[in-house]
């Protein structure tokens, strides 16, 4: 039960890292697709530092479950989120299942978790 729980950890992260930093160092592509999602640029950073965070919780939630249950949680969360913009902007239904399949990872992450014990 441990290597899935590290595959799905670090597959996680790595998605993760690579989105936030883009929307924390403003890269145009990104003000652009988070503009069309009626996203701020303030806001934009803050969904940055989250997803940071949420990656650090993440790595080590392989150290202390319980962090890696909440850092998976809140990343869910904001993936709902994520498909609520998409779907209010009439993005095309790939657009809208992307961060959909992210928010099963990371809620299949929480159930390994607690499977895990």
């Amino acid at each position: 039960m441990r290597i899935p729980i590290i595959v799905l950890t670090l597959s996680l992260a790595v998605v993760f890292v690579t989105t936030a930093i883009p929307k924390l160092t403003g890269q145009a592509l990104m003000r652009e697709r988070m503009a069309h999602l009626g996203v701020s640029e303030q806001l934009t950073r803050v969904l940055g530092v989250l997803e940071l965070a949420a990656v650090a919780g993440l790595l080590l939630g392989l150290l202390w479950p319980p962090l890696g249950i909440a850092a998976a949680i809140g990343l869910a969360l904001q993936m709902v989120g994520a498909v609520v913009y998409h779907a209010r902007a009439k993005d095309p239904i790939g657009m809208i299942l992307t961060p959909a399949v992210f928010a099963i990872a990371a809620v299949a992450l929480v159930y390994l978790h607690v499977r895990q014990g």
